[in-house]
């Protein structure tokens, strides 16, 4: 089956800034496996030592985590569109003793959530 895989913008810089590619595979596990065969690099960002897919790399199928699915054993049919989302993690810290409830900014993000 001829799937396309949608490579997220952090992970372009390893498969020559392609923003898709075409995979020809039966499961999600060999679709990923012939992706980073053909783009070595990208191989320990996906994968653990153990072969493994990373526990911050959300793979879904149409619009459906694999993880409900059958893993990296979930069929592929023709057409079908996998998508790699990294997790992204950060933000700012929670506000603590540091900030003033009398800041502006403060009182509007009140007032707008009640």
């Amino acid at each position: 089956m001829v799937i396309k895989v949608i490579v997220p913008t952090p992970l372009r810089q390893y498969t020559g800034k392609k923003d898709s590619i075409e995979v020809d595979a039966r499961t999600v596990g060999e679709a990923l496996s012939g992706l980073t065969m053909r783009y070595t690099d990208l191989h320990r960002h996906l994968f653990t030592e153990d072969g493994k897919i990373r526990a911050f790399v959300n793979v879904y199928l149409n619009d459906e985590d694999i993880r409900y699915l059958a893993k990296d054993q979930t069929p592929l049919k023709d057409n079908d569109v996998l998508s790699i989302v990294p997790s992204i993690a950060g933000g700012a810290a929670p506000c603590r003793s540091t900030c003033r409830s009398n800041r502006p900014g403060r009182r509007l993000l009140a007032s707008a959530i009640g």
